[in-house]
């Protein structure tokens, strides 16, 4: 069977980047609440993480309403930018640094370097 809805229309995780350093989880249900139900919230715990959070809405269509209204919204001091997670494009990114890392390996055996 072959889907014709679009991957933004399928996806109900949203990956939201430029969030204030001192935000919690309950500031980000409090505010992607509103467009309604929230499964999850995963806000980045490392220094390269720092400042974005994935956001798991249970009905894709809230996630759209989220992604729609909440871009470019400004929010605690910092305007938000909102993307639809692609886990295809998240395994594409996994192989290519693989590929990276081998390359980078003989690199370093062609050039004696440890």
């Amino acid at each position: 069977m072959i889907s014709t809805r679009t991957k933004t229309e399928e996806n109900h995780i949203l990956f939201v980047k430029n969030l204030s350093y001192t935000v919690n989880a309950d500031d980000l249900y409090g505010l992607f609440g509103k467009y309604g139900a929230v499964r999850q919230i995963r806000l980045g715990n490392t220094q390269a993480t720092r400042g974005t959070a994935y956001v798991v809405y249970e009905n894709p269509a809230d996630a759209k309403a989220a992604h729609d209204s909440l871009g470019g919204f400004n929010f605690q001091g910092r305007y938000l930018v909102l993307l639809f997670h692609s886990v295809a494009k998240m395994n594409r990114s996994l192989d290519e640094l693989e590929a990276r890392k081998a390359n980078l390996e003989k690199l370093k055996e062609d050039h004696g370097i440890e």
